[in-house]
C-alpha cells in the first residue's frame, strides 16, 4: 500500500510537467539567450570555424565598369584554407584604406630600377589593389608572424631580376619590424643576404636567371644571340642551395627572346662549335628536368621546402587589352578587370612544362601560381619610371615609351607583394 502510494506520488498529473523537467527547460532557454547575445563576429573569427568559401552574394559581377572595392569587415569574417583556395580565379579590388607594408622611404633596399615613385611616377593607385580569389580570402601578410615562422631558417629566392624583386619585397615587408641593431644586408653579385639576427633567420637571393648554367651568369650578356646555356649542368649554382630551409625558384623571361636557345653539351671551352639551337619550349623542358633531377636527388623534404613561382607576364602589346592607341604599358593606371584575361606576354607552352615536370617529381614542390593574377596588372610595371645602364631615364627618354617603357619589371611596393602574400600563406 505504501509502495503503491509512493508510485502514485511520483507519477505526474495529466497535462503537467515534472518539476525537474521544467528546471532543465528553463535553464536551456536561459543558456540559449546568453548564446544569442554573444558577438557573432568574434565567433566567426575563431579558428574553430573554417569558412572555406565566399558566399556568392558577396561577389561583384564578372564584368563591371565600377572599380571593385574591399569590404574590410567582410574579409575579417572569412577564414582561409590553403587546400580550398584557387589563386587562378579571382579579381583585383581597390582598397585605399589599406596602406602598403613598406614604402620606398621606409626601406633602403629597393633598387632604383623598381623605385617608381622616386623615379617620378605621379600616380600611386597601383599600390592599393588587392587580389581576391573567388572561393577564399588571402590572409593579410603579418610581418611578426612571418618572422616567427622563419626563426632559425634560411629562405632563399633563386632566379632572375623578377625573382630579385620578390626577394626585395619580402625583405622590405619585414624590415620595419626588426630593431636597427638586429638586421644587416650583404649585397653580392650572385648571392645577397639579409639577416634578421634576433630571429637567427636570413632572407637570401641567388642570381641564376636560367637556373642551369649559362655564359651570362656572372657577366650579363645583353645580346640574346650570344647567350649559350649548358642545359644539363646545374651544380655550379646548386652548391649554394644546399642546406637552405625554404627554396623559392623561378625562371621564365630570359627564355623568351624569340630566338632559338643555343644549348651546349659539355665545356664552354668548345662553346662556339659545340652548341645546337633548340626551340624555347624544348630547351626549357630540358633545363627544368635538370633542375628537377637535382631537387629529387639532393633535397631532403623533411628539412627543406621547395616552391616554384610561375611566370611573371610581360605587357608589351596594348592591343591585347583593347587599347589600340596605347604604347605598351605606358600610362596604364588600372588593372584589366575582365575576368580570365590572358595576353601575349605569357607563354602557355612553358607554363605546361612546369606543371608536367613538377607533378612527376619525388620531392613535393608547391607551385606559387602568380601568372593569371599578374596578367591583369598592366598598371603595375615600372614603365618609364625606371633606370637604364645605371641611370634614371631622363625627360627625353621618358617621352619615348615605345623604346624605353619597361613592361617586364614591377614597381615596389606593388604586385610582388601579392606574390609574397601567397608564399606567406604556405609558411
Amino acid at each position: 500500500m505504501l509502495a503503491s502510494q509512493s508510485h502514485l506520488a511520483m507519477k505526474p498529473s495529466k497535462g503537467k510537467l515534472p518539476f525537474s523537467v521544467m528546471v532543465v527547460i528553463v535553464c536551456a532557454l536561459a543558456f540559449a539567450l546568453i548564446l544569442y547575445a554573444e558577438d557573432v563576429k568574434s565567433l566567426a573569427r575563431s579558428s574553430m570555424l573554417k569558412l572555406k568559401s565566399c558566399p556568392a552574394q558577396y561577389l561583384a559581377p564578372a564584368h563591371t565598369a565600377k572599380t571593385p572595392t574591399v569590404d574590410e569587415e567582410e574579409i575579417d569574417e572569412r577564414d582561409y584554407d590553403l587546400e580550398e583556395c584557387d589563386m587562378v580565379k579571382g579579381r583585383w579590388v581597390f582598397n585605399r584604406s589599406r596602406k602598403p607594408l613598406y614604402t620606398e622611404e621606409s626601406c633602403p633596399y629597393i633598387d632604383r630600377q623598381v623605385s617608381c615613385h622616386t623615379n617620378g611616377r605621379p600616380d600611386d593607385d597601383y599600390r592599393y589593389w588587392e587580389w581576391q580569389p573567388d572561393n577564399c580570402v588571402l590572409p593579410r601578410f603579418d610581418a611578426a608572424v612571418a618572422l616567427e615562422r622563419l626563426k632559425g631558417k634560411r629562405l632563399m629566392f633563386v632566379g632572375d631580376s623578377l625573382q630579385r624583386g620578390q626577394w626585395m619585397s619580402m625583405v622590405c615587408s619585414l624590415y620595419s619590424h626588426i630593431p636597427p641593431d638586429q638586421k644587416s644586408m650583404k649585397r653580392g653579385h650572385s648571392l645577397s643576404i639579409f639577416q634578421a639576427k634576433e630571429y637567427n633567420a636570413t632572407i637570401e637571393f641567388y642570381w641564376a636567371p636560367f637556373l642551369v648554367e649559362s655564359n651570362s651568369d656572372i657577366k650579363v650578356i645583353g645580346d640574346p644571340k650570344k647567350r649559350i646555356l649548358r642545359l644539363d649542368s646545374i651544380s655550379k649554382h646548386a652548391q649554394h642551395w644546399i642546406g637552405v630551409d625554404i627554396l623559392v625558384f623561378n625562371t621564365y623571361v630570359w627564355w623568351m627572346s624569340g630566338l632559338k636557345i643555343k644549348s651546349l653539351w659539355g665545356s664552354f671551352a668548345n662553346a662556339e662549335e659545340g652548341y645546337e639551337e633548340l626551340d624555347a619550349p624544348i630547351a626549357y623542358r630540358i633545363g627544368l628536368r635538370t633542375w628537377a633531377n637535382w631537387v629529387d636527388s639532393t633535397v631532403n623534404p623533411n628539412k627543406t621546402r621547395v616552391f616554384f613561382t610561375t611566370m611573371s607576364p610581360t605587357h608589351m602589346r596594348s592591343s591585347d587589352w583593347g587599347n589600340d592607341k596605347g604604347i605598351r604599358c605606358y600610362n596604364e593606371t588600372r588593372p584589366v578587370l575582365k575576368r580570365g584575361y590572358w595576353g601575349s606576354g605569357s607563354d602557355g607552352r612553358l607554363m605546361s612544362v612546369v606543371g608536367s615536370i613538377v607533378k612527376r617529381m619525388k620531392v613535393p614542390v608547391s607551385v606559387i601560381n602568380i601568372t593569371q593574377l599578374s596578367e591583369h596588372r598592366i598598371d603595375g610595371h615600372t614603365s618609364v619610371y625606371t633606370e637604364t645602364h645605371g641611370k634614371v631615364l631622363n625627360d627625353e627618354q621618358k617621352a619615348d615609351p615605345l623604346h624605353n617603357a619597361d613592361c617586364i619589371h614591377w614597381c615596389l611596393p606593388g604586385v610582388p607583394d601579392t606574390w609574397n602574400q601567397i608564399l606567406y600563406s604556405y609558411l
